[in-house]
């Protein structure tokens, strides 16, 4: 644009009012993302066959059966039914099959604003819905679900897509999946009325439907991005601000404590302060009687005293300005545990959710893709566009030292058998002088010797009127 079209820009905005500027800004801001974001070039990713591949507590080798000691590199962690050889279609579907949350234009606008994308700056909220949709997989389907479909999405390796193409290709979608119901339903039904397991497949794929939907990008849903900014707010945070992977996690315990749907009800999100994860709040935390948890309106009445599952979002910092490389075995150990959801991570300012690893690169989502806003208020909208067929990896050495590990744990006795295997992970080693969180016996008011608890809630709180990094951002050993 030419020096006089910047000027006549210029004077149309200080003639406009305050509402109309800001709707003008956030419209030259989305298209500008929607640009970056669109024409998006991906590259292939490399994996080898003579190594293992992790993915969330699943060990898959890519050799093939007669080769020589095809499992020997696996590490001690993995237990020998995780183990599968020579699969790699089973490592594509195990990976396709998670909910895959990116950028999204064209929804209707977040609270407290005019911005109708989040392309640029939600990354980190994107990552935060990806780790809890894993672990409503798991508390809902269990970590053998995969989705009948993943294997017949086509490579996002080696294309160039714009926001006209993707709109194009979800209407196309859309169009053929009605088509295939309108000649499949009775088939459905029937299979559904002939045998347990059809009818068993049937529901799971409903369940799938569902979770998928609790995500989507309009104010009535309970994990949209539309409630995640709303409940971010409180924090000094606003829609078109970068989140930290902390920030993210409290926002989602608020989130799913505030969820109606009765599904939502047998699970809560405990967030760890300071590196430690007191058992006692947790065991608390399974039976809904904790403070932030509690059941007023009796929806819990008579179940099991542990019945309330528990996501466990541990917000640490494995390193200084850097990431320390001392942590790459722990990272390691950890996504090798079938309980655990993930990370929310990423390179600085950059966010990624981490769901696995070969040799010393991690293995992740990216939710750095901008895709057409989908109405998942219809009860046939299309999946494929929250499924991601196309695995990234990057190098330990380049990821943020600021994460957020997450756990998901489905009772009191499961919980401390977590516990327990994972104090004997966080044992330092020689090398390493602390571990980057810890476990303590009792509730942390017990440890509480002048600062409230209803003051350490949300310690990310900033005064607005300053500007400036949050400690939130942030958990300091």
């Amino acid at each position: 644009m030419c020096c006089d079209g910047f000027c006549s820009v210029a004077v149309q905005m200080e003639t406009k009012g305050t509402d109309e500027v800001e709707k003008l800004k956030s419209k030259v801001m989305s298209a500008w993302h929607n640009v970056k974001y669109s024409w998006a070039l991906k590259s292939k990713t490399a994996f080898s066959r003579n190594s293992p591949v992790f993915l969330l507590g699943k060990c898959y080798h890519f050799k093939a059966v007669d080769d020589e000691s095809p499992t020997e590199s696996c590490t001690a962690e993995a237990l020998d039914d995780d183990i599968v050889t020579g699969n790699v279609d089973g490592f594509r579907k195990d990976f396709t099959s998670r909910v895959w949350l990116t950028y999204r234009e064209e929804f209707p606008a977040l609270p407290g604003s005019t911005i109708t994308s989040d392309c640029g700056w939600g990354c980190t909220l994107r990552a935060g819905q990806m780790i809890l949709a894993q672990a409503l997989l798991l508390h809902i389907l269990g970590r053998d679900w995969t989705w009948s479909e993943a294997l017949t999405l086509e490579p996002l390796d080696t294309e160039t897509w714009t926001s006209s193409a993707a709109r194009r290709l979800v209407s196309t979608l859309e169009a053929s999946i009605q088509g295939e119901r309108a000649q499949v339903t009775q088939p459905i039904c029937a299979a559904a009325q002939g045998g347990a397991e059809e009818a068993d497949s049937y529901l799971q794929e409903a369940y799938h439907r569902t979770i998928v939907s609790w995500f989507g990008d309009a104010p009535s849903t309970q994990l949209g991005i539309h409630r995640l900014v709303q409940l971010g707010m409180a924090s000094g945070k606003r829609a078109g601000d970068w989140y930290g992977p902390a920030v993210v996690a409290h926002i989602l315990r608020k989130a799913v404590d505030e969820a109606v749907d009765a599904r939502l009800k047998g699970i809560s999100v405990y967030v760890a302060q300071d590196c430690t994860v007191y058992s006692a709040d947790v065991i608390d935390s399974h039976s809904g009687q904790t403070g932030s948890h509690s059941d007023p309106q009796g929806l819990n009445s008579g179940a099991a005293p542990d019945s309330r599952a528990v996501i466990l979002l541990i917000p640490v910092r494995l390193g200084g300005e850097k990431i320390n490389p001392e942590y790459l075995s722990f990272v390691k150990s950890i996504l090798s545990l079938e309980y655990c959801i993930g990370i929310i991570g990423g390179k600085p300012k950059q966010a990624y959710y981490f769901v696995g690893f070969q040799d010393d690169s991690l293995i992740y989502m990216d939710p750095h893709y901008c895709q057409s806003f989908v109405d998942v208020s219809t009860s046939d909208f299309p999946l494929q566009s929250f499924h991601c067929p196309s695995p990234k990896k990057m190098p330990f050495s380049k990821m943020d030292p600021s994460c957020t590990i997450g756990f998901y744990s489905k009772n009191v006795e499961h919980y401390e058998r977590i516990s327990n295997e994972l104090s004997k992970i966080l044992q330092p080693s020689l090398k390493e002088k602390y571990p980057a969180f810890t476990f303590m016996k009792g509730h942390r008011k017990d440890y509480e010797l002048s600062v409230a608890v209803e003051k350490r809630e949300w310690p990310f709180i900033r005064d607005t009127r300053k500007a400036g990094t949050t400690s939130g951002d942030f958990v300091l050993l």
